[in-house]
């Protein structure tokens, strides 16, 4: 079983995908203000993982694939985390 710290970074992983994800669907909605407060909010909390990675992996067939990428890294990133504090 996790403990309390382990347990509420996981949390926060997940939370941190869930903004991603709200971030790539609210990119596929048009006419949607990028001023509205919600979607600043999660360019504000998405932007400084993803311009990076746009940085470093290009377009594929014209899309930005940097929130995939950002997927990957952040569950790898998850699980070496939750490993090191539950320990052997």
């Amino acid at each position: 079983m996790m403990d309390a710290a382990a347990e509420l970074l996981n949390d926060a992983f997940y939370l941190y995908s869930l903004a991603l994800l709200a971030r790539v669907v609210s990119s596929w909605i048009p006419g949607l203000d990028p001023r509205t407060p919600a979607v600043r909010l999660l360019v504000t909390l998405t932007e400084p993982v993803l311009a990076p990675l746009r940085r470093l992996v290009p377009p594929v067939g014209g899309l930005d694939i940097s929130p995939v990428v950002a997927f990957l890294l952040l569950e790898a990133v998850r699980r070496v985390v939750l490993a090191l504090l539950q320990g052997p």
